[in-house]
């Protein structure tokens, strides 16, 4: 599956947020400081997990096939 460069952008950029975000939620783990953080941490994690931004490519050759990816 190929992606635009505007969407390939939005997923990398989203893929580098839950890294870091899981990468957080992993340290406190370690430090035994999860209760409170790690339910945040969890929330934000969903949160960007459900980011999906479509993105709409207007084809001019046909004005009534607009295709979301």
């Amino acid at each position: 599956m190929s992606f635009c460069e505007h969407c390939a952008g939005q997923r990398f950029d989203r893929a580098q947020v839950l890294r870091t975000l899981r990468a957080a939620r992993k340290n406190l783990q370690r430090r035994g400081r999860a209760n409170p953080a790690d339910a945040a941490l969890a929330a934000a994690i969903q949160a960007v997990r459900a980011l999906e931004i479509p993105h709409i490519e207007f084809d001019e050759d046909a004005p009534d096939e607009d295709v979301v990816h």
